[in-house]
């Protein structure tokens, strides 16, 4: 990224400020599958007693991409970082994905505007509700 989008972009990856605040007053702790980089504060401040916690996205600042076990240290559910604290992922368990709500690949039904607007005609087994016929 240019020095000129990191001036002037808070929306893609950390600004400036953000990153010389980082480097100043936090610790890094760790970095998830995604790249994103976890830091912790070096002193106590007024907000939590353990110290505030933050993330600096690699990309998009999007907070579905934070994974869950990383989720759970930056609200402080758990004190330890997520790769000594968690138990092994299930077989069962889907790797978590970020949410595509806004962008090209998001789920768009049959009769939604961005796939031509025509929905399936009605099937015929829906009678509305007269109120004249309820009495």
């Amino acid at each position: 990224m240019s020095i000129l989008a990191k001036i002037f972009t808070w929306w893609n990856g950390a600004t400036i400020g953000t990153s010389l605040f980082s480097a100043r007053n936090g610790k890094r702790v760790g970095e998830d599958v995604f790249g994103n980089l976890y830091f912790e504060a070096k002193k106590a401040g007024t907000g939590h007693p353990a110290g505030r916690r933050w993330v600096i996205y690699n990309g998009a600042n999007d907070a579905s991409r934070v994974p869950p076990e990383w989720h759970g240290w930056l609200h402080h559910s758990y004190d330890d970082i997520p790769e000594s604290y968690l138990p092994q992922p299930r077989i069962w368990e889907k790797e978590p994905s970020v949410n595509l709500t806004g962008t090209a690949r998001a789920y768009r039904p049959a009769g939604a505007l961005e796939q031509g607007g025509h929905r399936a005609a009605a099937t015929g087994d829906y009678e509305a509700w007269n109120p004249a016929e309820a009495e």
